[in-house]
């Protein structure tokens, strides 16, 4: 039950920052038309690939925080961790501001979209250091063991954005272009009140050898952190791959492709709360030492992703005709965006359980395994939803998604599976070494 406590908050923050941002400025452009939706599930695609650069720092950061808060000092970290954010922010944003147009075309060859698209990355990339230093702040209040603030500020940046997109997008006449300076600008307000809350938090440290302590915190933030970018990032590449593939299908599917792809996120966002807070009680309660620990804390985690799956897939399929209408009057549109998610259950299932266990092989050492397994799924997935999708259309395409996730859950099985040690505990029962409760502060601090 503690991973499902600190679970929910992140469940909360996610839906709320990232789909729900996703999907407000996708309901609100669908005004404008189909080429307009096309655009934001392009742009908002590859906003993940941008998300997958910086989780280096972000679950690097948390995982080491997790690991010395109350055992040593924080400062050096969170510092370094400022200096790396910085880096990854100019890498990310000068190439994309200067490149968006080539990067729109990647994706379709529809001009007017290509057009549009560019506009949301002309405000969407620069807008990239707020994006990357609000999930760094996120990320340290997570290796605190507080999951409520970011869910409270990605509450507030959600609220902004509802009143910001229509004002923007209609009453200033700024169109996809105001859709994305509705989410930059709702995120810096959000930014804005996170930093003062997080500075009060930390307590007071002075380091007397901030370089060196700089240098091997750099190392350990990147070593740390890298696995779970790495397998961030090849998902959003494949993403980006699957919306290509599917954008030269016809615009009708790309757009109802973007549409049921942001609906099934809601869904999503649970197996990565569930990543996120595994990751979170495997670091602060010493990390899993050994294959019996390791195990202990994979198995309640594959659980929960699996039944997380399972009930996503029977949501989405209930409601899929219902969910869809809002976002679109196009018969051929809401048509292929309903049948997305009429076919997502066999993805859903073994993604959940695929994800919700990365958090533990993260905390535990073990991202390089979930790594592989991830790229050996893709390594699959793509030239089969090639192939299929040139023969049964986006119905292939759906296929190849499931064969690429079930495929990454049993090669990664190994890496956490093995024998209970005996008389060993529970991961569940065990008390983590702070006595501080998930969400609340250090007594004197």
């Amino acid at each position: 039950m503690r991973l499902i406590k600190l679970a929910l908050p992140v469940y909360v923050e996610l839906l709320t920052a990232v789909v729900a941002v996703g999907l407000i400025d996708t309901l609100w452009v669908s005004g404008l038309g189909s080429q307009a939706v096309a655009a934001v599930t392009i742009a908002t695609t590859t906003e993940n690939l941008a998300l997958g650069v910086i989780l280096c720092v972000g679950t690097g950061t948390t995982v080491l925080i997790g690991r010395r808060d109350g055992h040593a000092p924080l400062a050096p970290v969170i510092r370094t961790a400022r200096l790396l954010l910085g880096v990854f922010a100019l890498a990310v944003a000068v190439p994309g501001l200067l490149l968006r147009e080539p990067i729109a075309g990647l994706f379709t060859g529809d001009p007017v979209t290509v057009r549009l698209t560019a506009d949301f990355y002309a405000v969407a990339f620069a807008g990239i250091p707020v994006f990357y230093a609000q999930n760094l702040v996120d990320g340290i209040f997570k290796g605190l063991g507080d999951t409520r603030t970011p869910m409270r500020t990605a509450l507030l940046c959600n609220a902004l954005v509802i009143g910001l997109d229509p004002l923007l997008i209609y009453g200033l006449g700024l169109g996809v272009r105001g859709a994305a300076l509705a989410t930059v600008t709702a995120r810096l307000a959000a930014l804005a009140v996170a930093v003062p809350l997080l500075v009060r938090r930390l307590p007071g440290e002075k380091g007397t050898e901030e370089v060196a302590a700089n240098r091997a915190d750099a190392a350990a933030i990147l070593r740390t952190g890298l696995p779970m970018s790495g397998d961030f990032l090849a998902r959003a590449l494949v993403g980006m791959a699957l919306a290509a593939i599917v954008g030269r299908l016809g615009v009708a599917e790309l757009a109802g492709y973007g549409i049921g792809l942001k609906i099934m996120m809601a869904g999503v966002m649970s197996f990565y709360a569930l990543r996120q807070a595994a990751m979170i009680h495997t670091s602060r309660a010493g990390g899993a030492d050994g294959p019996a620990a390791l195990r202990d804390h994979a198995v309640p985690a594959v659980r929960y992703g699996l039944a997380a799956g399972l009930a996503a897939s029977i949501v989405l399929n209930a409601l899929a005709p219902a969910a869809v209408r809002p976002f679109t009057t196009d018969p051929a549109v809401a048509a292929e965006a309903v049948w997305f998610l009429r076919c997502m259950p066999l993805y859903l299932v073994p993604f959940g359980g695929l994800i919700a266990v990365g958090g533990v092989l993260q905390a535990g050492g073990r991202g390089a395994g979930l790594l592989a397994a991830t790229l050996a799924g893709f390594a699959v997935q793509l030239p089969l939803a090639f192939l299929l999708g040139a023969r049964m259309g986006t119905t292939g395409v759906w296929l190849a998604m499931a064969a690429g996730a079930a495929l990454s859950l049993g090669l990664v099985s190994p890496a956490w599976r093995g024998p209970r040690a005996p008389g060993r505990a529970s991961a569940r029962g065990r008390a983590p070494r702070s006595t501080r409760t998930a969400a609340g502060p250090r007594s004197g601090r």
